[in-house]
């Protein structure tokens, strides 16, 4: 089964490397990972996906916690959520087969973000079987694809905030005042 990992982690050099070694003590394969800013100043918000069973998601979900620079952890696997993924395509283009492209994309609700005389660059944003759908359909001509850049997804959960989070926001107020991680982190919901 598929588990998709949100972690808030602190933006310092080395959070990346300590996680990613931790799925390889795990011996899991990361098949998706994003990481960018979050909507606070010094945490990122990381994206990780792996085969699990159930059992282990818990077991990943408390060895991420534990990582010294890691704030927040949800697992929202079997939760209401939002998963988009980015791919930019590049193809080669002819003017014989240009018009043929440009129909595709508008079927796919991609869009064109470059065009040269041999080949154009399309950018795709949704859900990973319409982006698959695309490359397969255009894996039909053979040469047709150049290049492929995917980002990984990326998952909100929908109508729902992780109250540690937000209080994490004030974290910094908290450990002045001498609180440790474990009580700003708990999640009452």
């Amino acid at each position: 089964m598929l588990h998709t990992f949100v972690a808030y982690v602190e933006d310092k050099p080395g959070v990346l490397t300590r996680v990613a070694s931790l799925f390889r003590r795990l011996s899991l394969n990361i098949t998706s990972l994003t990481v960018g800013a979050s909507e606070r100043a010094g945490l990122s918000r990381m994206t990780l996906v792996c085969e699990a069973s159930a059992e282990s998601s818990h077991r990943i979900r408390a060895s991420l916690f534990k990582l010294e620079d890691v704030v927040d952890v949800d697992d929202i696997a079997n939760a209401p959520a939002v998963t988009r993924e980015l791919a930019l395509i590049k193809v080669a283009a002819t003017p014989q087969n240009r018009a043929q492209i440009f129909d595709l994309v508008e079927v796919f609700r991609a869009r064109i973000v470059d065009l040269t005389s041999e080949s154009l660059m399309i950018e795709m944003t949704g859900v990973e079987s319409k982006i698959e759908g695309l490359i397969e359909v255009l894996r039909e001509d053979e040469g047709r694809i150049l290049e492929i850049c995917r980002s990984g997804k990326m998952t909100m959960r929908r109508s729902h905030h992780v109250s540690s989070v937000v209080r994490a926001m004030g974290a910094s107020h908290a450990e002045e005042a001498g609180e440790t991680k474990e009580a700003v982190a708990v999640d009452p919901a």
